[in-house]
């Protein structure tokens, strides 16, 4: 009878959610860069595991939750996993995803708004973790710090090591074949998408005209 509860245990599945999206965003868009955000949160996952390990801090209640895969807790997983994709979405916003010639104010407010709610998220992800009896609060705060700094880290180690070789591994004879493509050079990807689109939908749509007359 807990609605507070259910709802937080539903947002505490929010990684599955993310890792299911960034895997059918893949398969249909086949870009480097997301392959490479999604490969920055498996190794943040990583990094989580090891530094579970090393520490061994066991959770708060342990017998109350008898199915978690490990009995450590320090650092939470989820409040880990969360912050770093929050924290890497913010930096590809605001930092990646611009405009070559002066932003609008709506395009600003968009990224405003998404940022806003990606905190949100974050925020209400980690606090589940404590509400839910799986963390303490300074499990899910270590968590926290360590997933942005990984964010930090994993988008600089992109933009400075990985996106001058994207071009190259683009042009890989399996890239090719994969279909994988680099698009590092296009400031919004949406916006050129859209614009690209539409050209090339109403230019069909001329020649279907011409054909009919």
């Amino acid at each position: 009878g807990d609605f507070s509860g259910q709802l937080l245990a539903y947002l505490s599945l929010g990684p599955i959610f993310i890792i299911v999206g960034f895997v059918t965003l893949i398969i249909f868009k086949r870009e480097l860069h997301t392959i490479s955000f999604l490969g920055g949160l498996m190794f943040n996952e990583g990094v989580n595991w090891l530094i579970k390990n090393v520490i061994r801090e066991p959770r708060p209640c342990e017998e109350a939750h008898s199915t978690v895969t490990t009995k450590y807790g320090m650092p939470s997983s989820h409040s880990q996993f969360m912050w770093f994709f929050s924290v890497y979405s913010f930096l590809f916003l605001y930092l990646r995803m611009h405009q070559t010639n002066n932003a609008r104010f709506l395009d600003l407010l968009w990224r405003h708004v998404l940022s806003i709610c990606l905190v949100t998220v974050a925020l209400l992800v980690s606090y589940s973790r404590v509400y839910l009896l799986y963390h303490t609060w300074s499990q899910v705060l270590y968590g926290g710090v360590a997933g942005s700094i990984m964010a930090i880290a994993w988008f600089a180690f992109t933009q400075e090591i990985l996106t001058p070789l994207f071009p190259r591994i683009a042009a890989w004879p399996i890239s090719e074949f994969f279909l994988i493509r680099d698009t590092s050079l296009i400031p919004n990807i949406l916006w050129f998408e859209y614009t690209v689109t539409r050209a090339e939908a109403r230019n069909r749509q001329r020649k279907l005209g011409t054909k009919l007359q």
